[in-house]
């Protein structure tokens, strides 16, 4: 039996799925991309800037009155906003222009709580390389595509993984623990070692 999903996640999905689909044919053209330097190790392709865009498109169709935090265009939308969509068009830039299949679309939905604070309500990590579509929802769980997550039992930290994209906070970690590794796009680490 399918998932029902919420209208919010329907919305999200739909909309890194949409993006996914021109980051493959990107993806597949990569010689092509044009490319601009962010800083040290950190690049901005054409693809990043569609992918934004693209996801940008769907979801204010969606939820017109909603806020942005994007990668790469930063905040726009309504100051006082009580929803903003947080965005990554693509985790993993680096892999993706070296031609390495390890990279994702990242959206979440933050919600303004009625003390001010803010919390994540709803997340969509997907990995169109192969079609892995991780996403969580606050009150229903979290799934890679249909299929349940659950936290691992371990109730020491010896016993557990750590898994960061960070190569040097995997060499401060490695000193205190069993087993540290580096493993690619913080997004897709976080996914995996929940998997």
């Amino acid at each position: 039996m399918a998932l029902r999903l919420s209208p919010q996640m329907t919305v999200m999905q739909s909309a890194a799925q949409k993006a996914a689909k021109r980051l493959l044919r990107d993806f597949s053209e990569v010689e092509q991309l044009q490319v601009s330097v962010k800083g040290p190790s950190d690049f901005v392709s054409q693809a990043d800037i569609r992918a934004e865009q693209t996801v940008r498109e769907e979801l204010a169709k969606a939820r017109p009155g909603y806020a942005f935090l994007m990668e790469e265009s930063g905040t726009s939308g309504p100051a006082d906003w009580t929803h903003r969509w947080v965005v990554d068009p693509l985790d993993g830039t680096t892999n993706f222009l070296h031609g390495v299949p390890h990279w994702c679309i990242s959206i979440a939905l933050e919600q303004r709580k009625p003390d001010g604070g803010t919390e994540i309500s709803a997340g969509v990590i997907y990995n169109p390389v192969n079609d892995e579509m991780f996403w969580a929802e606050r009150g229903v769980g979290a799934f890679l595509n249909e299929r349940r997550l659950r936290v691992a039992a371990r109730r020491e930290i010896k016993d557990a993984l750590f898994a960061t994209g960070i190569p040097f906070a995997a060499v401060s970690a490695a000193r205190r623990l069993s087993f540290a590794r580096t493993l690619g796009p913080e997004h897709l680490v976080v996914d995996r070692v929940v998997d």
